[in-house]
């Protein structure tokens, strides 16, 4: 699940905490110690709810920020709200992840005081996110230089990679943390981040080989089976589906709808590189990875004797490769287990539920070291370098807590136990700090301290850490002696050791009544937050986290670089017992106590609303649950039982001031005399406050808001005599403003028009000049000064002939062009006629085009030639002027049957185009012969004739006396 947002709304950023009094019926407080019934855990939730409701989900107990997981994105984290928190005092600005952030950035800088922020919640409620918001603060406000750049960018690429190997869906949140971490950022003496150091506590090894129903294993699996590439896959001899791995189906929720593997996958890729792993480093990784799902495939099955034996081959055959060992050496190990017994070896098989046992053991095992390494390996990535910081030897450190929160479940198990174990560890340290914190203030301050009571939990403390007494050295004891220590003797144990203390009970302790909640393998403890009940099963076996020596040896024996520096060579000659699981995190949360202790603590506690993930969701009784357990009423108690309000003179001067006629408008003296004036005038009773050194102290709620009550009365009161005064002088200033700011626009657009007049007056002195002397010079070279004319002549020319080009072929005008065009003018003159041309061919039918080539034959023929050959250019000529029905049918058999001798003479009225038509069809243009008066034509037989050719006034045909045939014609024909 990743966290969504939260902040204090649109409405007041800049809103200080005393100006939001006056909301408080709509908004509830700022800060909960301003709440008037503050012992009441329901008003404490109602101003939760009201806050809520209206998008402001962070809210102060004094310095301790209560934060609400809002499901939703709320627009409170950009550079803006960054730089409006930035350098501004705690008080001067609402609540918010920021102010935290800022205020211990500041005592760092300014103290030079190392500083920590405490996070804590249970799964879902936003700490991670917290953790990532704080982190993007600095990176974006704190000084930088291109070698800081490199450190802020690993601090924050350190997030995707730990997330994807330490986070994992369970039911209450889709991106749980299943490890603590406390990481410290180093600052240089500019205040610029310049290192980091990771220290992770208590990962759930046990989700490697085991996850409850709707929950998954650790990202970085489906990550990199959803994500990788196919080589990269194959290489690692994995499929996509992640169905086909038994560590990985356990929960039956493979795919989540809120998760992005693939992409999630890409962000991981991308930070391994930015954090310095080398591309050998990543594949020595991932094989890991991969031998962790194959390791789950590995099954086993019994033989006659009831020895486990390997069935999956293939799967030994990976593993082998992967891990860089001896394949049939590791399948030994995962079948035999290896004791010495009187420094000798003695091998033993295993059965089938031992077998699986190692199996399991050895994915835990390589898992769980594996990922401390990948810490360790970003540490040295993070790890502050003197040679690239040079000029300052000291820095100071700023720790951010991100720890898993007070967490009770259906069934509770070990994991439980230490996790509960640390917020008590955790809550015990959170009350001395803030009673530490306010007696050192009352003290400064010269305000004489009243002891607080409040429940300390040492108690509980003791009742698990305690040594030989406590329930970890009970339950290392079980774990370490001989004989057959079960979980059931470990609880009789605890029965036989602890069986008075009062936050402890079982179900053989317990009274009738409670015996119906407890089982018999089950222990109960009184937690400050509630009781927890714990089932012991598993507790010796995940305390003991023991891994059979032969397995070790062979891991140890590794050639993976990552595997061979998890598994050191010195475990298998160290005769000292390793420290149990308990044991270790005691320690380490021993040493984590002392970090924390010598650092000066800010505190974010933050809740989740409803176990839906659903915004705007106000589960009253999940939050009362948390707020219990995270003993935010014992804090506010603690915060309230001296005085609630608390300010610097200077402060509390400036605001009020104006409700006091000695201190209003201005006050002279010291801020000290002033206060105390401003009081008096008010009417604070002595028991209602104190004077400190530099602050005023304000025990109780109600006196705080009836002066805040007092002051919005002054405000209006000032408002409206101020505004009775000022408005004639307002509206006076705001008249000659006008009547100055007329005066000047009029001014500069008069001067803006005058400029504008004369310079066009000048372009069209300076254009006729250029006119003129282009004229005087028109008939010489191009030159400067005839350029202009020439270019105006060319360019109306142009212009002119564009109006009137010739509209088609036979329109022969043209404009006559300048001496200096003529050429220009001949070829677009040409251009046009073949442009025209071009056109009137593309747009003829066939038909027209065939009578154009007649007629052009006719030309070739008749022009110049035949007197009559004008007049028949226009008069189309036809197909046909005749039908064989209007030609004698003699005549037609006689041209058909008969051989023609000699000449054949026709008359024609249509002699141009019976021509044209013949000598085309008998491919004899050249041929025709075009004579004038007479022509001879052979009759047949070698006898010749002669037509004569006269002008008449009509058409006659007639034999002459002298036996030639004579044609009369109304003009001169030749046939």
């Amino acid at each position: 699940m990743k966290f969504r947002a939260a902040g204090a709304g649109s409405d007041g950023i800049r809103i200080t905490m005393e100006s939001a009094l006056t909301a408080r019926d709509r908004v509830g407080v700022q800060d909960f110690v301003l709440l008037e019934n503050f012992t009441s855990e329901a008003a404490f939730i109602e101003n939760l709810r009201k806050r809520f409701k209206e998008n402001l989900i962070y809210t102060y107990i004094g310095s301790v920020l209560v934060s609400v997981n809002p499901y939703k994105e709320l627009e409170i984290y950009s550079k803006q709200h960054m730089e409006r928190y930035r350098g501004v005092s705690f008080y001067e600005v609402s609540p918010h992840l920021y102010a935290i952030a800022d205020n211990s950035y500041r005592s760092l800088r300014m103290e030079r005081k190392d500083q920590c922020i405490l996070i804590s919640g249970e799964s879902g409620a936003g700490k991670t996110e917290a953790t990532k918001k704080i982190l993007q603060y600095y990176a974006v406000t704190c000084p930088a230089s291109q070698q800081v750049e490199t450190v802020k960018d690993r601090l924050l690429q350190s997030n995707p990679v730990l997330e994807a190997f330490g986070n994992a869906k369970t039911l209450r949140n889709d991106n749980s943390s299943r490890f603590g971490k406390y990481m410290d950022v180093q600052f240089d003496y500019r205040g610029a981040p310049v290192g980091g150091h990771i220290l992770n506590y208590l990962l759930e090894k046990s989700r490697v080989v085991h996850q409850n129903h709707g929950e998954r294993n650790f990202h970085i699996f489906y990550q990199l089976l959803e994500g990788g590439e196919e080589d990269l896959l194959r290489r690692l001899g994995l499929e996509k589906s992640p169905q086909q791995y038994h560590y990985l189906v356990k929960g039956q929720c493979a795919r989540v709808s809120s998760i992005n593997d693939k992409n999630d996958w890409k962000i991981v890729r991308r930070a391994l590189t930015i954090i310095s792993f080398n591309d050998s480093e990543v594949e020595d990784l991932l094989s890991i990875v991969a031998s962790v799902l194959h390791l789950g495939n590995v099954q086993f099955a019994a033989d006659e004797q009831g020895n486990a034996q390997v069935t999956t081959e293939n799967q030994i055959k990976y593993l082998a490769r992967l891990l860089a060992v001896e394949g049939s050496v590791l399948r030994d190990s995962l079948i035999h287990k290896k004791i010495i017994a009187k420094g000798e070896e003695l091998i033993s098989p295993l059965n089938l539920e031992q077998a699986a046992y190692a199996r399991d053991a050895l994915a835990k095992a390589i898992y769980g070291r594996t990922f401390s390494w990948l810490v360790n390996k970003v540490n040295k990535s993070l790890a502050y370098k003197e040679g690239e910081f040079p000029g300052w030897r000291s820095t100071t450190v700023l720790g951010l807590l991100d720890i898993y929160g007070f967490e009770v479940f259906q069934h509770n198990s070990f994991e439980q136990f230490c996790i509960n174990y640390c917020n008590e560890k955790l809550q015990q340290l959170f009350i001395e700090l803030t009673l530490k914190s306010e007696q050192e203030e009352y003290e400064s301050e010269g305000i004489a301290w009243e002891p607080v009571q409040y429940f300390n939990n040492k108690i509980i403390c003791d009742l698990v850490e305690e040594k030989f007494k406590g329930i970890i050295s009970i339950l290392d004891e079980e774990c370490l002696r001989p004989g057959d220590a079960t979980d059931t003797t470990f609880l009789e144990k605890l029965e036989e050791t602890v069986k008075n203390h009062p936050h402890f009970l079982t179900h053989k302790l317990a009274d009738q009544k409670t015996r119906k909640s407890l089982g018999r393998e089950e222990f109960r403890l009184l937690h400050y937050a509630g009781e927890v009940t714990y089932s012991v099963a598993g507790f010796l076996d995940k305390n003991n986290d023991l891994l059979f020596r032969n397995l070790k040896e062979t891991m140890c024996n590794s050639e993976n670089p990552i595997i061979n520096q998890c598994f050191d060579r010195t475990e298998l000659t160290d005769k000292k017992r390793p420290e149990t699981a308990a044991t270790q995190f005691k320690n380490s949360l021993s040493k984590l106590m002392e970090i924390l202790m010598s650092k000066e603590p800010s505190y974010i506690r933050c809740i989740k609303p409803n176990d839906a993930k659903q915004a705007d969701r106000f589960d009253e009784v999940l939050i009362r649950h948390q707020v219990k357990y995270l003993g935010l009423m014992e804090n506010l108690r603690v915060r309230r039982a001296g005085f609630a309000y608390r300010r610097k003179y200077e402060v509390f001067l400036q605001r009020y001031k104006s409700l006091c006629p000695e201190t209003w408008p201005t006050w002279d003296g010291r801020p000290h005399d002033g206060v105390a004036v401003l009081v008096k005038h008010l009417g604070y009773k002595p028991e209602e406050y104190k004077m400190g050194r530099t602050k005023i102290f304000i025990r109780f709620p109600k006196t705080l808001f009836a002066t805040e009550d007092a002051l919005e009365v002054r405000k209006q009161s000032l408002a409206t005599k101020m505004q009775a005064t000022w408005r004639g002088f307002y509206r006076r200033k705001k008249f000659l403003h006008m009547k100055h700011s007329a005066i000047t626009i009029q001014s500069w657009w008069r001067g803006t028009l005058g400029r504008r007049k004369a310079a066009k007056k000048k372009r069209a002195v300076e254009t006729i000049r250029r006119f003129i002397k282009g004229f005087i010079y028109r008939n010489y070279p191009r030159c400067p000064e005839n350029e202009y004319f020439l270019d105006y002549i060319r360019f109306s020319f142009l212009m002119n002939l564009k109006r009137n080009l010739p509209k088609n072929v036979l329109d022969k005008s043209w404009p006559t062009p300048p001496p200096s065009l003529c050429e220009a003018s001949q070829l677009l003159r040409q251009l046009c006629m073949q442009n025209m041309v071009w056109s009137y061919c593309k747009r003829i039918s066939p038909e027209w085009k065939q009578q154009l080539e007649q007629k052009v034959i006719a030309s070739e023929i008749f022009k110049g030639k035949k007197d009559n050959y004008p007049q028949s250019v226009p008069r189309l000529f036809i197909n046909t002027r005749l039908g064989n029905e209007e030609i004698n049918a003699k005549v037609l058999q006689a041209l058909e049957n008969e051989a023609i001798k000699g000449d054949v003479v026709l008359q024609s009225d249509h002699v141009i185009e019976t021509l044209t038509k013949t000598a085309m069809r008998a491919d004899k243009v050249n041929n025709v012969n075009i004579n004038q008066g007479s022509i001879k034509f052979t009759v047949g037989q070698g006898k010749e004739g002669i037509i004569d050719f006269i002008s008449g006034s009509e058409l006659l045909i007639a034999k002459a006396k002298n036996g030639h045939l004579t044609v009369v014609a109304p003009r001169l024909n030749s046939r």
